[in-house]
């Protein structure tokens, strides 16, 4: 994340605007989450179309155009859960050495590197012949995902002013939403493409993939990455550009003690196991847990299987999932709008009240309405999806912007960007976790499932409660005085500074 602090430890105002460059690099750069929504809602258009199925789940499709199938367990299938898992557990992977790159070469070549892989793995996977080529697609694609979660977002925070760095940030998840919606209008239009419109559907991914490996050539390497590496004339250039004013020495100057503070700290990730780290740490990772926990990635990467089983066509399935990727895309807008007026936790406690309704109601009508066989009526049909759309749209606005802005502004400097990279690997692992298994839970527990998710929010809006304390207006720098200090349970773990780390901080 960014590490502009002032000598003092305080947040300064420095001089600067937003210029028409700036706003050019953040939109180029933030293609990488539109790559990232895409590969998301992708997968489950695909491995819902019959000809993909034909290819290489044959076993899946005569067990879904079978008259009696089970309605739970038609997909169940390990390799074909694999297909979409593969990729989150490559960018687990990657991202460990996509951190080593972005320290060593820069964010802007660890861009184009995840385009790279990107484009590789999109021809791999549009073009499989075998099973083989098909998962080392996804396996090359999530490389891309692990090398572009790494530096895309920290790219924009180090290159936006001061002043927008929240909402600059926010522009990636936002990307993301888009990038889902567009693979459910891509699946909806492909799927009636035969026999390759699997194919059309994979492949569209390089497009994107082509905007950040060319656009990446028209953007420059962030300051405080130049100054990182010891390229301090070319940082000062680079920094007077993207501000559009010449006297940027105050900026500069706040860049420069930063990156010698940081490099004192010589083993960050064992500052991250000492006690006074323990309440950014603890949030943060559990924060990637619950994210996954409430169930959204289950409905978004599975939205097209979801309205099958209970009882919509192909065509209507996947009308039905653009659907609720426009709704992301908008609550979405409501979270940024929201979440610096009613605060963090108001908007995680709204939510997990409001995603519980929903997980319970769907839960309730299949349990009473969908038999192993036969589908839903109509009527139900209707409000399992309207329900659908009522759960995702509390997500987006909460736990889906949250989980990332939380731990991004929580760590303090010399530990904030190993702190946020073990937040993006611990989610990447539990999104791999729950595209793996949600096929074989909805096999095994039929729609029990449901109530399992519900557990699990019960317990997160209970964590949020007592654990989660409020971070709106609060200086990042701050944390530790003004809300570690004073909440009743973390103030345990903070120690008083003694005079060497006071030194070390002010130097």
């Amino acid at each position: 994340m960014a590490v502009v602090i002032s000598s003092s430890g305080n947040s300064q105002v420095f001089e600067g605007k937003m210029t028409v460059y700036v706003f050019i690099c953040v939109i180029i750069a933030a293609v990488g989450g539109l790559i990232f929504g895409y590969d998301i809602g992708i997968s489950g258009g695909v491995t819902a179309m019959d000809d993909f199925l034909k290819e290489f789940f044959p076993s899946v499709y005569e067990r879904k155009k079978h008259a009696h199938e089970n309605n739970y367990c038609k997909y169940n299938n390990q390799f074909l859960q694999l297909f979409t898992s593969s990729l989150y557990l490559a960018a687990l992977v990657a991202s460990f050495f996509a951190s080593a790159t972005c320290s060593k070469l820069g964010r802007k070549p660890t861009m184009q590197l995840a385009s790279i892989f990107f484009l590789i793995g999109v021809g791999l996977a549009a073009g499989a012949v075998n099973m083989y080529m098909l998962i080392f697609g996804r396996i090359l694609l999530g490389f891309g995902v692990g090398f572009g979660n790494q530096a895309v977002p920290l790219f924009l925070s180090e290159i936006a002013p001061a002043r927008l760095r929240g909402g600059l940030n926010i522009v990636f998840q936002l990307m993301v939403t888009i990038g889902i919606l567009i693979a459910n209008i891509v699946n909806f239009f492909t799927s009636s493409i035969h026999p390759y419109g699997w194919r059309m559907a994979l492949g569209g991914a390089g497009v994107p993939a082509l905007i950040l490996l060319f656009g990446s050539l028209l953007i420059c390497e962030t300051p405080t990455s130049l100054i990182e590496r010891n390229k301090t004339k070319e940082g000062k250039d680079t920094l007077k550009k993207i501000r559009g004013v010449e006297n940027v020495d105050a900026e500069y100057e706040s860049i420069v003690h930063a990156c010698d503070f940081a490099r004192q700290v010589k083993d960050p990730y064992t500052k991250l196991m000492k006690p006074e780290s323990r309440p950014p740490l603890v949030i943060g990772l559990l924060l990637q847990f619950f994210q996954q926990f409430t169930g959204i990635n289950a409905i978004m990467f599975y939205a097209p299987v979801l309205f099958q089983t209970v009882g919509f066509g192909n065509d209507a399935a996947l009308l039905s999932a653009v659907i609720t990727g426009s709704i992301n895309v908008l609550s979405t807008f409501v979270g940024i709008f929201l979440v610096d007026k009613t605060g963090r936790r108001f908007l995680l406690l709204q939510s997990s009240v409001h995603m519980l309704v929903c997980q319970l109601v769907i839960g309730i009508i299949l349990a009473k309405d969908l038999n192993v066989t036969g589908t839903l009526g109509r009527p139900q049909a209707l409000v399992v999806v309207i329900f659908v759309c009522l759960y995702v749209m509390g997500f987006a606005w909460s736990w889906g912007p949250l989980g990332w802005l939380i731990p991004s502004e929580t760590f303090p400097v010399e530990t904030r960007t190993e702190g946020f990279a073990l937040a993006v690997s611990c989610n990447m692992f539990f999104t791999f976790v729950i595209a793996q298994a949600f096929l074989s839970l909805l096999c095994g527990m039929k729609s029990g499932i449901f109530f399992f998710f519900s557990g699990w929010i019960v317990v997160m809006g209970l964590f949020a409660l007592f654990f989660v304390p409020e971070t709106k207006g609060v200086s990042i720098d701050d944390m530790r005085d003004s809300v570690w200090k004073l909440h009743w349970y973390w103030k345990r773990f903070m120690r008083e500074e003694d005079e060497h780390d006071v030194e070390r901080r002010t130097a």
